[in-house]
């Protein structure tokens, strides 16, 4: 007679542990919030202190500082994407929506983080260029609904509304932030009635994508 042979057990990849999935998302938020203030230069240990975790907490989790910076560049854009899918499900006003979406991806301050995309960063990274399709599809997405409505201008695209809030929601580096807070909303308003339909004037040039941007 013969035996049955037992099968080697199969090992599942021990999931994260809950205390470590929230030291990493404290290490993420106290590092975008020090990215904002600080500049890309500023200490991983001073992170560390903030996220109230260990020197080597942060190592563990990030090998060095561009891994880090990812995962920041990372979490703002999904969250970014999270507010223009809920922006979508709404129904009612279209350009209400995007007004909406335009003042909390502003809040997100993405903005703050570009002078980290350095010549040594991985633009092109699977992950950030997953969020960065996802973000910039979405966004799309509601500015076409708001043209089809007739309330968006239709010479203008993804690019001119990313670039406006960068450049109207970056705060200089080294300065309290909570100061231009009290401007930034306001300057965003402005801009965004100047761009509701009919437009009252011609723009220059073509209506401007997030390609152009990256090639500029």
């Amino acid at each position: 007679m013969q035996t049955a042979t037992a099968l080697p057990a199969v090992r599942k990849a021990p999931r994260p542990r809950a205390d470590a999935l929230r030291n990493r998302e404290r290490i993420v938020t106290a590092a975008r919030e020090m990215f904002t203030e600080y500049g890309p230069d500023v200490p991983l240990d001073d992170i560390a202190r903030r996220a109230g975790v260990g020197n080597a907490t942060v190592y563990r989790n990030f090998p060095d500082r561009d891994a880090l910076v990812r995962e920041v560049v990372c979490s703002v854009m999904d969250r970014t994407s999270e507010a223009a899918e809920l922006a979508l499900a709404e129904t009612g006003d279209a350009f209400g929506a995007l007004e909406r979406f335009v003042h909390i991806s502003a809040d997100e301050r993405v903005s703050a983080l570009c002078p980290m995309v350095s010549s040594t960063f991985d633009q092109n990274h699977p992950d950030l260029e997953a969020a960065r399709r996802r973000c910039e599809q979405l966004i799309g997405q509601l500015m076409d609904r708001a043209k089809a409505a007739g309330q968006l201008r239709p010479d203008v695209g993804v690019g001119d509304v990313m670039i406006a809030v960068a450049q109207l929601s970056r705060p200089p580096f080294g300065t309290d932030c909570l100061v231009g807070d009290r401007f930034v909303h306001r300057h965003l308003q402005l801009f965004l009635d100047g761009l509701r339909a009919p437009a009252r004037s011609a723009l220059p040039g073509t209506a401007v994508t997030m390609e152009d941007l990256r090639q500029a």
